[in-house]
């Protein structure tokens, strides 16, 4: 039997290691899951251990990263987004990793699978909402009954803003999913393209050249979407935490 690879390789789960049974494995996302962890964690560690008045290079960039998500939080949330800013930034800097680390041949990519962006979002989303509870208890469900609205709209109000709040799981995971998963997808396609071109030979040996210069063009591209893919992601959160406390 022939198997043919696919674009969509790259992106299938493979268990590492089984732990109690088949259905229990390590796989290479959890490994990645890990390293993206460990990666965020030493650049973070090392760029600081050593810090001097004038920061070195490594120095900077972790410097440069802190005061970014702190503008992001004190645009959004004003003051009392102070005390979320730990879990802001550390999952900023959980996603740039993961999606950074996708781009290195032979890796996988983590956020480039919907179980997990949901999974993650899910998470984020129910942490908000304890948030808004804690802050507002049960006022908190004036939320999705805008005000000065007509009583004989409420039902049709209430429902259509409910729905709208719950998706926001999903326009914080399908965002992150979908272009890191269409980004990877189309490299390998265009890569490919250049290495069949390539091994027919003749006027190809040239003509392979456009696509390749096209894949590291879009590198960059894809580069440059991780991290603003990461940037959108925390918009998102510093706005429905400020929904949530603001209540508006």
């Amino acid at each position: 039997m022939t198997f043919v690879a696919t674009p969509l390789e790259q992106f299938e789960i493979v268990p590492i290691f089984s732990l109690f049974g088949p259905h229990f494995a390590f796989t290479n996302s959890s490994f990645f899951l890990i390293m993206a962890s460990l990666t965020m964690l030493g650049i973070l560690y090392f760029s600081t251990k050593d810090s001097t008045v004038v920061p070195n290079r490594w120095q900077s960039i972790a410097e440069s990263l802190y005061e970014f998500i702190r503008d992001v939080v004190q645009d959004t949330l004003g003051d009392k987004g102070v005390r979320y800013f730990p879990y802001i930034f550390t999952t900023f800097s959980f996603i740039l990793a993961c999606n950074m680390l996708g781009m290195i041949p032979y890796t996988f990519t983590v956020t480039s699978h919907i179980m997990f962006t949901f999974g993650f979002g899910m998470a984020t989303f129910i942490g908000i909402n304890i948030i808004a509870f804690r802050a507002h208890g049960l006022h908190f469900f004036s939320f999705f009954l805008p005000s000065e609205a007509p009583l004989a709209l409420a039902p049709f109000l209430v429902m259509i803003e409910l729905l709208s709040y719950v998706f926001r799981v999903l326009s914080l995971s399908i965002r992150l999913f979908a272009n890191m998963m269409a980004g990877h997808t189309l490299l390998k396609i265009l890569a490919g393209f250049g290495w069949t071109m390539l091994s027919m030979g003749g006027i190809f040996y040239i003509v392979h050249l456009v696509p390749v210069l096209v894949v590291f063009a879009l590198t960059g591209l894809e580069l440059a979407i991780g991290f603003l893919q990461a940037y959108v992601w925390t918009v998102l959160v510093c706005i429905y935490l400020n929904d949530a406390l603001a209540l508006h």
